[in-house]
């Protein structure tokens, strides 16, 4: 279920509330859904109850228990919670193995964006100092994906008219990160948190597994490659179901693909340790993280947070990668059509990542 999907099923529950007589109010055009904020729960939440409690002359809490009654057991929602003062925090049915991955290539960059923090403006200050610099710019994007709007100044220079100002003092790095070049430079300043001293070392840039950066854009590249791969092969990505049911034997043919030739296709070991199945639940929960991670790092003014997060993406791509194409005498199937959509999507978000923190994605690396 999409977000306009969902705000259209919470629109018939209060329609059908006041259809009923249960609410005595205007019914709205649209009802907003978006990702919870801190303390909230659930794929979705809407503040729907709080905007007709007045027009009701119902507490906020009342109109919520009301509309969660009626959207209990709807098609696409699996439980509904009522949080705080009456909002609505709403769990989707996984009716639908393919819409995260649609949703993503959907969006694209856009993913995980929101309105959390829309018609709000922040003042940035920071000192005259490189990593203040990184961070605020960072930071300042990531505000701009929640809807908000940011700007950076130097000092104590004041804006009136801003509701929110950000003062940044992360700890100074140890010395100039610029030898490491653009995109490494941003990462070592980045990567920890601002209270945290970061580590400028040649490490930074060095192209094997020990280092963050380098798992990042590597599983970008392997994203890029996959989809390269797959058309030679002749097909395209297809969101759906990553797991090969084989109908005759109701097995996961994927599964019993590497039982019976002893290769963990999720590490490219020997041992079978680890089900395509398992690889693929471990990235569909990154990239799930993906919008809740974006929200905290823009309301708790953390850049880090996403850096850690695409860490988290990337390993878990890393881990699936070797699902995606056929092996051995293997055909392509849905279930190769649907890895690869997660795959796309997977490259998406760690594209995307990258680019609020201001550092490439390459295709090839």
């Amino acid at each position: 279920m999409t977000p306009v999907e969902l705000s259209r099923t919470v629109l018939r529950a209060v329609r059908r509330a006041v259809d009923d007589g249960e609410l005595s109010v205007a019914v709205p055009a649209r009802v907003v859904v978006e990702r919870p904020r801190p303390g909230g729960c659930g794929d979705y939440s809407t503040n729907v109850a709080l905007q007709l409690a007045g027009p009701a002359g119902r507490p906020p809490r009342h109109v919520a228990e009301l509309l969660s009654r009626r959207l209990s057991g709807s098609p696409g929602i699996a439980g509904v919670e009522v949080t705080g003062p009456g909002f609505l925090n709403l769990t989707l049915a996984d009716d639908d193995p393919g819409a995260l991955a649609r949703e993503i290539l959907a969006r694209g960059g856009g993913y995980g964006g929101s309105d959390v923090l829309a018609g709000q403006r922040f003042e940035i200050r920071i000192p005259y100092e490189v990593r203040a610099e990184v961070v605020a710019d960072s930071l300042r994007r990531i505000l701009a994906t929640q809807g908000a709007q940011a700007h950076v100044v130097h000092g104590e220079t004041a804006e009136r008219s801003v509701a929110h100002v950000v003062n940044l003092r992360p700890v100074p790095a140890p010395c100039d990160p610029a030898l490491l070049g653009r995109d490494a430079s941003r990462w070592a300043l980045l990567l920890p948190a601002a209270h945290d001293r970061p580590r400028i070392d040649d490490e930074h840039l060095a192209q094997r597994e020990s280092n963050p950066l380098f798992r990042v854009r590597y599983a970008h590249a392997r994203t890029r490659a996959l989809t390269r791969n797959a058309a030679a092969l002749g097909f395209t990505a297809e969101p759906g179901d990553v797991r090969g049911h084989d109908a005759a034997t109701g097995h996961d043919a994927a599964i019993d693909h590497d039982a019976a030739t002893g290769h963990d296709a999720a590490t490219g070991s020997g041992d079978a340790t680890r089900a395509p199945a398992d690889a693929a639940t471990a990235l569909h929960t990154a990239l799930s993280a993906h919008p809740r991670t974006l929200t905290l790092a823009a309301t708790h003014h953390a850049p880090d947070r996403l850096a850690r997060q695409l860490v988290v993406v990337a390993d878990a791509l890393l881990g699936f990668q070797h699902t995606v194409l056929p092996q051995g005498e293997e055909k392509p199937s849905a279930a190769h059509r649907a890895r690869l959509a997660l795959a796309e999507a997977a490259g998406a978000v760690l594209a995307g990542g990258l680019s609020l923190l201001g550092i490439d994605a390459p295709e090839h690396l």
